[in-house]
């Protein structure tokens, strides 16, 4: 037979090692957020180095921004398909007329955007990044 102190020990630590997850994910204060085109680069990129001296890995969750700086982390949702990642801002771009932010394939990937290639996103500018 298990002690109730026991089973409540247990069933606490179970409670908050799964929803600490839940609870995190969306936990960082926006700054800013804006709306607009975003597209995706990869292939011909891959490698490279991208603005801020790094090598571009177009499986990693990162963007090009014309202004945000380095290392800003932005959370980029897809309204198409409610679907959100958080990306680090680490290359310079998008330079297609009318797009506000350039996605790595592999954020493009976690929120649906690789078929389309082009997509209406909201992003939101994170404090803690």
């Amino acid at each position: 037979m298990i002690k109730p102190n026991a089973m409540l020990r247990t069933l606490l630590t179970a409670t908050c090692l799964l929803a600490a997850p839940i609870a995190t994910a969306h936990s960082d204060s926006v700054t800013q957020t804006f709306e607009g085109a975003a597209s995706w680069y990869g292939p011909g990129f891959h490698g490279r180095l991208t603005a801020n001296g790094e090598t571009y890995d177009m499986n990693s969750l990162t963007a090009a921004h014309p202004d945000l700086p380095f290392g800003t982390r932005v959370r980029v949702t897809n309204e198409a398909t409610d679907k959100s990642v958080v990306v680090r801002i680490n290359d310079r771009g998008p330079y297609a007329g009318g797009r506000i932010i350039d996605l790595s394939k592999g954020a493009a990937g976690n929120i649906g955007l690789i078929a389309s290639g082009v997509g209406h996103v909201t992003v939101e500018v994170l404090a803690n990044g």
